[in-house]
């Protein structure tokens, strides 16, 4: 197949101004890959990003978004090209599907040196960092020569290949929680990632799968998909009805997905004494907290969960033996030249779950 020159690819100003232009299609070298994107999806990040979540180049933090870049990073692709030694390192060939970790590792720093590399340092995600990793809102996409690069097969349709990503991120972060067989678990919104990890910990054996969400169709999602029990927060009484179910003691594992302030509070509230509190999400902001019931009331375990590091493997397995239902998640798809609409549908959540942007 020829490659052309010139691709269309979504690139991000500054919130609110993500446009839809024609761009150079990346220029690979020794080592690199370049994929046709056959399908990328929408992330709360993105939608966070789009609404202006984080101070831009903020000195005092990490950069979140380094702007001008080609935005997303959740995705599955045609590989179309190999740079010299990238087949044999990869083990692809042309024509094969492909996915990379959302984290392009510069495995010179503390944490890759340590096999960390999912807090590298320099923290390059696709997406996210112009020129370094640009993301998959476009026709092509370029991986670097230091990426984690995963083969994926066929037998996943394209829409669903695109959950490889936000599947891995739900897998760390229930390892996270330590699930231990007959406990009570709690996982806090029903998003895409959300119901990844309901997925995920029903492998575990827990006593007791509650799901938490304050959309009606999220919670009967939930149910189908695992949920002993599904909990709608806009009825005010979660916490007692946690507590109720668990004899006065808690839940032994509660995971917050939802990104919403209230929900921390509400897992210190319901969750036991020496209990495990999982902290997934990407917040708009700071949550206050009081961190006496952290230590001197509960002793908890405080774990967070970043990006899927080491989970991809098991992502891919379980979206092709069925222990993981994509079809189920995957609500839209549309156009990339749609991608306003898309983000604007993952910004309500009423009607969808996981929105896929075909390029």
């Amino acid at each position: 197949m020829a490659i052309p020159e010139k691709m269309l690819a979504v690139r991000v100003y500054n919130p609110d101004d993500y446009r839809l232009e024609t761009v150079d299609v990346p220029l690979i070298g020794a080592g690199e890959v370049l994929i046709r994107v056959l399908a990328t999806g929408i992330c709360a990040s993105d939608v966070k990003t789009w609404h202006g979540a984080r101070v831009w180049g903020s000195p005092e933090i990490a950069p979140y978004i380094e702007a001008p870049v080609i935005a997303g990073h959740e995705f599955v692709g045609e590989v179309v090209a190999l740079g010299e030694g990238a087949a044999e390192k990869f083990g692809l060939q042309l024509g094969d599907w492909a996915v990379s970790e959302q984290i392009v590792p510069c495995w010179q720093c503390r944490f890759c040196k340590r096999g960390q590399y999912w807090m590298c340092q320099p923290h390059d995600i696709y997406g996210f960092k112009k020129d370094r990793a640009e993301g998959s809102w476009a026709e092509y996409m370029r991986f670097p020569a230091n990426a984690i690069v995963h083969k994926v097969p066929k037998t996943i349709p394209y829409e669903q290949a695109a959950l490889i990503e936000p599947l891995a991120c739900g897998i760390h972060a229930v390892e996270r929680g330590d699930i231990q067989l007959g406990d009570t678990v709690v996982i806090a919104g029903m998003g895409p990632i959300g119901l990844c990890m309901l997925q995920v910990a029903r492998q575990k054996g827990p006593g007791l799968l509650i799901a938490l969400d304050a959309k009606p169709k999220r919670l009967e999602l939930a149910k189908k998909l695992g949920a002993d029990m599904a909990i709608d927060v806009r009825e005010g009484d979660a916490e007692q009805r946690v507590i109720h179910l668990t004899d006065g003691y808690g839940c032994d594992v509660y995971i917050e997905a939802t990104g919403a302030g209230p929900a921390i509070n509400q897992g210190l509230q319901m969750i036991r004494k020496l209990g495990t509190f999982v902290e997934f999400s990407v917040h708009a902001g700071p949550v206050p907290i009081d961190w006496s019931v952290i230590g001197d009331v509960k002793e908890l375990n405080i774990h967070g969960a970043h990006l899927g590091p080491y989970a991809y493997p098991n992502a891919i397995r379980y979206l092709q033996n069925g222990v993981v239902d994509g079809a189920a998640l995957v609500s839209h798809t549309l156009p990339l030249s749609d991608f306003h609409r898309a983000l604007e549908i993952a910004a309500s959540g009423d009607d969808s779950v996981k929105i896929v942007l075909i390029p």
